[in-house]
């Protein structure tokens, strides 16, 4: 149920109103209370009056508990502005603006539920795929260097004792073969 109170011609600009209003819009009553009173903005304070009327209006006559209320919606609209004159040198005047605002705080009761708890997934045993090996790139002791970084020298690969053996072996069949 929506229980709504409103406060009028507060002296306090809609601007600077809204700016707090954002910031508990949405929360829970006591949440929003708890919030507004360690807030440094002025116009906290007119906002907080308007949700605890609400919240002591939907207590009183709609006999719902202040436990179980939550912050629908909260408006802030632009009241009549009051235009005042200053008197300053040459005989002229400056004119000035007090506005003000008109703040309406609707509160409604969501019973607490218990949230409810996502199925449970069955977790099944993925074997574990075996490695898979590069086909087409070269064996490590073939690779003598490694790409650098932007354009910088390439820093060797430190390749197996066995496999350099093998690759040095290699090298002198073919040179012996050319030679004959």
């Amino acid at each position: 149920m929506e229980v709504m109170a409103r406060a009028k011609y507060v002296r306090r600009t809609p601007r600077k109103a809204r700016l707090v209003a954002d910031q508990v819009r949405g929360l829970r009553v006591s949440d929003a209370l708890a919030q507004l009173e360690f807030s440094p903005k002025h116009a906290a304070r007119d906002v907080a009056k308007a949700i605890k009327s609400a919240a002591a209006n939907a207590e009183h006559n709609h006999n719902l508990e202040r436990d179980e209320l939550w912050l629908k919606q909260i408006l802030i609209d632009e009241g009549p502005t009051i235009k005042r004159i200053r008197p300053v040198s040459r005989g002229m005047a400056h004119q000035y603006f007090h506005r003000t605002c008109h703040i309406t705080a609707i509160v409604e009761d969501r019973p607490e539920v218990a949230p409810a708890r996502p199925p449970r997934r069955r977790q099944t045993a993925r074997p574990a795929a075996p490695p898979q090996e590069d086909v087409g790139a070269p064996p490590p002791a073939l690779r003598a260097t490694s790409p650098g970084k932007r354009g910088r020298k390439a820093t060797p690969v430190a390749a197996p004792a066995d496999e350099v053996e093998e690759a040095n072996t290699n090298l002198e069949e073919t040179d012996t073969e050319g030679d004959e």
